[in-house]
């Protein structure tokens, strides 16, 4: 049986999320293993074959331990009519960026070739987002001697995620950046429970460890999350600009940028509840149906080509509250900055080059 002091490896008591759509890469991961936290590689939205080649570039630089985030699939959306209209609406938008709005195709992300990837060639931690895998993947995944992680936004999930056997909790706050983790993806609004509180609340029905997530972006929410439970935090946003981070050059730069003031909610993109810098297609589009990943389907090549043409009016910038302390540092530097071990020894250290 495992422990209940699984992390107790962890020589820093950072996570580096999974952050699926580029992001996340094994550079980062390595980072991070080698700095004494652990990275997770984000499986979404690859095949199985680039999860695995991920996975042994990650093994290939460092001996460190890693995670690997797979999505669990909801049901095809039965919201067929209003999802076609939205997509139709879009088609101004790809005009206008030289693309096509895509087919809204409902598919599984790969679930059962990807768990049958991580069974073959186990990392330490295998997490999932969306929903709670059957009790018998996970047992199958802790037989491998892998630590299942379940992502929970309240209680009742947190309770699903227990009784099915997880070995700890991802527990996601609402100022989480990204998708939200919920198990449902129609819920009427995106708005969850701050983390702190959510904490406290997922202890009440489960003694599970619990990975604090959600807009943590500096050493004093880490110690807040520790003091309220947490066994350790788990931070994206925080490393969206760090040097070994696959994102966009353009994202990076929007996360600093005045024009963009704030965050919101929205199904836009995706069809999915998610957090991410408010732009023009957000703004333009807050009756987006629920549908998931139909949407998010029909929208990827829109999106990719925003990019291309440089339009951060059209792009989906995934980012937690308190975006703007987001460091373009090292991430060594940033995970020694988030434990404290350069809080108050350098008045021009860290803390003082954020933009």
């Amino acid at each position: 049986m495992v422990k209940r002091n699984v992390l107790d490896w962890l020589r820093r008591p950072v996570i580096v999320a999974p952050m699926a759509g580029g992001p996340s890469t094994p550079e980062l991961v390595i980072a991070a293993a080698d700095a004494g936290a652990v990275g997770f590689l984000a499986a979404g939205y690859k095949t199985p074959a680039a999860m695995r080649a991920e996975i042994a570039a990650v093994r290939a630089g460092t001996t460190g331990r890693f995670g690997v985030n797979v999505f669990i699939p909801g049901l095809p959306s039965a919201e067929v009519a209003s999802i076609a209209g939205y997509v139709s609406s879009l088609a101004p938008h790809a005009a206008a960026v030289g693309s096509a709005v895509g087919e809204p195709t409902w598919d599984d992300d790969y679930l059962e070739e990807k768990v049958a990837v991580l069974l073959a060639d186990p990392p330490a931690l295998v997490s999932f987002t969306f929903g709670c895998p059957s009790a018998e993947v996970i047992a199958a995944l802790s037989d491998a001697g892998c630590l299942v992680v379940v992502t929970v936004t309240d209680p009742d999930e947190a309770t699903i995620a227990a009784a099915a056997g997880a070995d700890l909790l991802c527990v996601q706050g609402s100022e989480a950046g990204g998708h939200r983790g919920t198990f449902a993806s129609d819920s009427a609004t995106g708005e969850g429970e701050s983390l702190i509180p959510l904490l406290g609340e997922v202890a009440k029905v489960t003694d599970l460890p619990r990975i604090a997530a959600g807009g943590i972006m500096e050493p004093g929410q880490v110690r807040a999350a520790l003091a309220a439970g947490a066994t350790a935090v788990q931070c994206g946003t925080a490393f969206l600009r760090c040097r070994e981070s696959g994102a966009n050059p353009l994202y990076k730069d929007a996360l600093v940028d005045p024009r963009y003031r704030t965050t919101a909610m929205t199904r836009a993109f995706s069809g999915r509840w998610a957090r991410g810098l408010v732009n023009a297609f957000m703004l333009e589009h807050g009756h987006a149906p629920a549908g998931y990943p139909e949407i998010n389907n029909a929208t990827r090549a829109l999106r990719a080509a925003a990019a291309g043409r440089g339009d951060t009016e059209r792009m989906s910038m995934w980012a937690g509250q308190g975006y703007r302390s987001a460091l373009d540092r090292p991430a060594a530097e940033i995970i020694a900055w988030l434990s404290g071990d350069d809080e108050g020894t350098d008045p021009a250290g860290i803390g003082a080059r954020r933009p």
